[in-house]
């Protein structure tokens, strides 16, 4: 029902995959998946966090369940089906003379349609238990990296080793040692909001600029930030190849038109 080549089998390309899905189908009751760490929280003994993947919360906000398959036998019935895709897809690019990503991604909706006129069978119940989307479901707003950070006295954040300033404002200099979310979109976009309110913000690569280890008392920060952003105004904007990356996600933040 669905077919994408990506490099990597990440968060965000399941995030882009699944929205994919519901535009076309509707939300479905569940899920049926494998146990991949994007699916479910696989690491023994772990203690923090609420139990969810990102994959999983965002199907939550959706009241979408995921059921994560525990047998051979229900497991099995994926793989028989990877194995035939695997071994008539890889021909059937090359009947087509296709080594590329998006001329592959060009030739799927194609080879879906044919591949399931061929070999599909008719359920033995036909009722479609997909429902529409309600007035209140955002699959834009729930599939994104979403996770929460404290502001400092000095309106900074940090995430993915890149600290964030907010802009001041009569609702930013009040959430000074209090908790807002961080949304790292598919799409390339950041959003750093506070119930829903967005607040403004500006960045910098604290891995790549601060190399000079010195401590900078607290009430003197801003200003030292202020020098810096002025320094990166007049260099290239650019990730620090340092920094690790977001789980399928491009340098989208640091990059200048």
């Amino acid at each position: 029902m669905y077919l994408r080549f990506v490099p990597s089998e990440s968060t965000f390309d399941y995030f882009r995959a699944t929205q994919e899905y519901i535009k076309t189908y509707g939300k479905p009751v569940a899920f049926y998946s494998d146990k991949h760490g994007v699916f479910r929280v696989n690491a023994s003994g772990a203690v923090g966090g609420d139990g969810m993947t990102q994959f999983g919360r965002a199907l939550h906000e959706l009241n979408i369940d995921i059921i994560c398959a525990n047998t051979p036998q229900a497991k099995g019935r994926v793989e028989r089906a990877n194995k035939t895709l695997q071994d008539r897809l890889v021909k059937e690019l090359r009947l087509n003379n296709i080594s590329t990503v998006d001329a592959g991604n060009a030739l799927l909706p194609t080879f879906m349609e044919d591949y399931n006129t061929r070999f599909a069978r008719k359920p033995r119940n036909e009722v479609d238990r997909h429902r529409a989307l309600s007035d209140t479901d955002s699959p834009t707003n729930a599939f994104a990296w979403k996770e929460d950070r404290t502001v400092s006295n000095s309106l900074t954040l940090q995430y993915d080793n890149v600290i964030f300033i907010l802009e001041p404002s009569d609702i930013a200099n009040g959430l000074r040692r209090n908790r807002v979310t961080v949304s790292d979109y598919p799409d390339g976009r950041l959003v750093i909001s506070h119930k829903g309110v967005e607040l403004p913000y500006r960045i910098f690569d604290k891995v790549r600029q601060v190399t000079q280890g010195a401590t900078v008392e607290n009430k003197h920060l801003s200003a030292v930030l202020e020098v810096i952003r002025e320094e990166q105004q007049a260099k290239p904007q650019k990730r620090s190849q340092s920094a690790p990356r977001r789980r399928g996600q491009a340098d989208h933040m640091f990059k200048v038109g």
